[in-house]
Parts: structure tokens; C-alpha cells; sequence
């Protein structure tokens, strides 16, 4: 089933920069080999973790273009296509060239804070018109706006509407799309502590930060998850988690380009209006690079 390309990890990718904060095409090569070759179900590029509010569209094309490359389709490939202004969102997949693209990930419109009604006529627009299957991104504490379950769930009936990447945090939300969800739709995790519960109940795998650094231990604790081995899921699962609450104490992705920083595959540049975390901060991450399975 195609859907099923979207089971397991995800690794929304970080953009590396230089210091003078041009795209880092030679680590943006290393880091798609580094999470293509170790574990990663599929990459996800250009979601938030990858900058996209200030990356031009033609950088964001040549990023893509770069990963596809070095990916060479041995695993599926997301892009990110987002807005709060539904006619150029609908422009912007009518031209997009969706060749060696399994799906689009699409973040609910932000700012403006649609109703329901308007979130679904949003989507709709989308899905009428992609010409890859669209995974929904219900992630409140960015957009500014909840998709209910009632949302989601009749957004899922749209043929093209194939899964939603879940970062609201609320397991009674979680579990009313699982047990609810039609047969084929996938709920993933959008929050990577979360991961382990939310596939406990149903959910499908995650779409994962720290995923970039250790995609072979996280990929192997969402398989371990999914096939009901939790003793074996639970041991990876602690031993990853103060790694991934210290990633997010200062913003992402600042924490998980300090890290893999320290792993020696990028810089940590980041463009304004993001920073740098602090030193404290990136010291403690640095002591984790070498975290075993």
C-alpha cells in the first residue's frame, strides 16, 4: 500500500548553513547520507526544522534537488509546501515538478487562524490539485490554530489526503484519530518523546528531529515499537530521551544543529530571526554526541 512509505521514521531534515549563511550543499550531502543510509524510513524536506520561512523558493528547490541526488531513491522523499494564503499555496503545487516526490507535507494555515470550515476548504484546494499524496500538520503551538479530530477525520476521507503528522501534544485527541481513522490513514507523531506512547496506541511512527543525529537508534525503536517488542523499544527510548528534551530547551532546530555540530556534520548557523542556543546549553547536548545503542 503506498501509504505505507510513510510508516516508520521520518527525519525532517535540518538545512545546514555557512557563516555567512549560504545553503551548505557539501553537508546537506553528508547529512542525506548520514540519515538515508542508516535506518530513515523517508526524508522529509523543508518542513520548520529545515528553515523554511527564510529560505528563498529557489534555494528550497535546490536543497531538494541536492538530497534527491545524493539520496539516489533509495528511500521515499516529503517536501514541505505550506502558506496561509490558499490561492498561492494552490499556484505554488500546480507548477511544483513532483518527480522523485512521494508526498507533501502541509502545515494547517498560520496567523490568520481559520475556523474548521476554512481549514478543510484550505486542504481540500491542496489535496484537488497535488500531484503527491498530502500528509495534513496539526501543530498548534506554530499555526496559532487546533485541527480538531472532526477535522482531520473528514479531511481523511479526501483520496489524496493519505496522513497527518500529529505535534499538538494531546493524547485524547491522538487516540480519538486512531480509533476513528479510516482504513490506510496514517497518524504519525510530530513530537519525538511522544513517539514510543503514541505508537503504543495506534499511531504509525513519527516525523522525527532528532532523527537527523541518530536516525539508526531512532529508527530502531519505532521498528521495535511497531512490532510490540516494547521492552526493547522502551530501553532506546530512555536512552534517547534527555537527548531529545535538552534539543528543545532553546528552540528548534538551534539544539539539534548544535548536536550534530558536535557529531562533526555541520555548523550550527542559523539565519535570523533565529539564534544560536546558549553555551550552557550546547555544552550539555555536545556531552551526548556518542550515545549507543
Amino acid at each position: 500500500m503506498e501509504n505505507d512509505l510513510f510508516r516508520g521514521l521520518g527525519v525532517a531534515m535540518i538545512t545546514p548553513f555557512t557563516k555567512d549563511l549560504h545553503v551548505d550543499y557539501d553537508a546537506l550531502g553528508a547529512i542525506t547520507e548520514h540519515i538515508a543510509g542508516n535506518g530513515a524510513n523517508y526524508l522529509v524536506v523543508m518542513g520548520t526544522t529545515g528553515e523554511n520561512p527564510t529560505i528563498t523558493e529557489d534555494e528550497q528547490y535546490s536543497i531538494l534537488s541536492k538530497v534527491k541526488e545524493v539520496n539516489e531513491n533509495r528511500v521515499p522523499v516529503v517536501f514541505g509546501i505550506a502558506g496561509n494564503n490558499t490561492a498561492a499555496v494552490v499556484r505554488r503545487m500546480q507548477d511544483f515538478d513532483y518527480n522523485g516526490i512521494s508526498g507533501i507535507l502541509s502545515a494547517s494555515p498560520y496567523y490568520n487562524k481559520p475556523n474548521q470550515q476554512g481549514i478543510i476548504d484550505h486542504y481540500t484546494a491542496l489535496a484537488d490539485v497535488s500531484g503527491a499524496p498530502i500528509i495534513l500538520y496539526n501543530v498548534p503551538g506554530r499555526t496559532g490554530s487546533m485541527m480538531t479530530a472532526d477535522t482531520i477525520l473528514k479531511l481523511a476521507e479526501h483520496p489524496n489526503i493519505v496522513a497527518v503528522k500529529e505535534a499538538c501534544g494531546n493524547f485524547d485527541h491522538g487516540m480519538e484519530l486512531v480509533r476513528n481513522k479510516p482504513e490506510g490513514f496514517l497518524v504519525i507523531s510530530g513530537d519525538d518523546a511522544y513517539t514510543l506512547p503514541f505508537i503504543s496506541l495506534g499511531m504509525d511512527g513519527v516525523i522525527s528531529v532528532v532523527g537527523n543525529a541518530y536516525p539508526k537508534l531512532f529508527s530502531q525503536m519505532v521498528r521495535y515499537a511497531l512490532d510490540d517488542h516494547f521492552e526493547n523499544a522502551r530501553y532506546l527510548h530512555y536512552k534517547l530521551l534527555p537527548v531529545i528534551n535538552a534539543l528543545f530547551e532553546d528552540g528548534n532546530p538551534g539544539g539539534i544543529k548544535a548536536l550534530m555540530k558536535a557529531m562533526g556534520l555541520c555548523e550550527e548557523y542559523m539565519r535570523p530571526p533565529l539564534h544560536m542556543i546558549g553555551d550552557d546549553l550546547r555544552g550539555r547536548i555536545k556531552g551526548m554526541a556518542n550515545i549507543q545503542g
